[in-house]
């Protein structure tokens, strides 16, 4: 008796209360599967994850542009996302005051990096509105695709990942909250 490889098995269907249900899906991952898989963003993603709005990344009817700042960048901030202005240091606040600050900063820099529509028209210079209510993003075009753009304060696209529900790009600095 020949026995089946382990791709054969697991191209086959289970059959579960007379049900054929595939044993994986062919699916495109969504922004929230990109950001769990993609180790260089994680301190994004672990910011993102404490807000109610991280639950438009696996939202697969949401049309999202993520611009999705490498560990890197954000560990060269000066201030992290949670820490507000430099004058909000010296005011003495109550804990519970302290962790809403924060998270109203958290929400904010997370908020300045997501942008409600997909896909973007690349090829022209555009200015697009992100989450948070007055803040923008500009995108230089400096040619046909996504190597050639320069972002606010020349900030470059490194890496591209299409989502099914949207598109991350993974950049090389961090969108400012001011």
């Amino acid at each position: 008796m020949r026995v089946p490889s382990l791709t054969t098995l697991l191209c086959l269907p289970a059959v579960i209360f007379g049900q054929q249900i595939p044993m994986f899906s062919t699916n495109i991952p969504t922004i929230a599967d990109l950001l769990t898989i993609e180790p260089s963003v994680s301190i994004f993603y672990s910011y993102a994850r404490e807000l109610q709005l991280s639950s438009m990344f696996s939202t697969t009817s949401a049309k999202l542009t993520v611009l999705v700042p490498t560990n890197k960048a954000v560990m060269a901030l000066a201030r992290k996302p949670h820490q507000g202005k430099p004058e909000e240091d010296h005011i003495e606040i109550s804990e519970q005051e302290f962790d809403d600050m924060s998270r109203k900063n958290v929400e904010r820099w997370v908020g300045s990096h997501i942008i409600q529509r997909y896909p973007l028209d690349l090829s022209t210079s555009a200015t697009y509105d992100t989450l948070i209510a007055g803040k923008s993003v500009h995108f230089e075009s400096q040619g046909e695709d996504w190597t050639q753009l320069i972002l606010d304060d020349g900030i470059r696209i490194k890496e591209v990942k299409e989502a099914s529900n949207g598109v991350i790009y993974i950049l090389d600095g961090t969108i400012s909250v001011d």
